[in-house]
């Protein structure tokens, strides 16, 4: 992993999203999937807070990656859990005014990261999302957390019963404890956000 990471800023509302400038990648998922110890993973470093209560972040938060030796930037989102019945109404109700504007219109964002955890049957609202970001025609990869809790015969049962039940052809396997898949998943990060990569 080349990159450095560096907190940039939270917003919670379209006025203080950062620059569309650089290419930018997306992380979903419900609020107890590991969201925060996989962007940690994939930057080698405790960027993100990682809270032993789901449904902490309640802003987009967006972190700056640097790759001083190849000139080149990315910005990873990370996006409020969904999902979380203890988080208030209210918290709730303002996140549309500020995430589906994001997914919806920001030219910037390259490829969105939808996790599942592996180790559970996923949920409506982990194909609601998938179905809205597929009726925006947004980019979209799902991301198995928590893969190292499996076994391997477990491991391919899991995988093939959340791609019949979220109807997608991938799913790629992630652990952010052991580093299992990580390098795949960086692979389609960066070919997805090439284009936007500045040199």
């Amino acid at each position: 992993m080349r990159y450095s990471a560096q907190f940039l800023l939270s917003a919670t509302a379209e006025a203080q999203f950062p620059a569309p400038d650089v290419a930018e990648i997306a992380f979903l998922g419900r609020s107890n999937v590991g969201k925060s110890s996989l962007l940690n993973a994939l930057v080698g470093a405790r960027a993100a807070k990682v809270s032993k209560t789901p449904g902490r972040t309640r802003a987009i938060n967006f972190f700056l990656l640097l790759d001083e030796v190849r000139r080149r930037r990315l910005i990873f989102a990370d996006l409020p859990g969904y999902g979380y019945a203890k988080i208030s109404k209210a918290i709730s109700a303002e996140w549309p005014k500020f995430i589906e504007p994001y997914l919806k219109e920001r030219a910037t964002l390259r490829l969105c990261v939808c996790l599942v955890d592996a180790n559970t049957p996923p949920r409506a609202s982990d194909r609601q999302l998938l179905e809205w970001l597929r009726a925006q025609e947004r980019e979209f990869v799902v991301a198995a957390t928590k893969i190292d809790r499996l076994s391997g015969n477990q491991r391919t049962q899991s995988l093939a019963a959340l791609k019949k039940e979220l109807g997608v052809e991938e799913i790629l396997p992630v652990s952010a404890k052991t580093g299992y898949g990580i390098g795949g998943l960086w692979s389609r990060i960066e070919e997805a956000g090439k284009n936007l990569i500045l040199q």
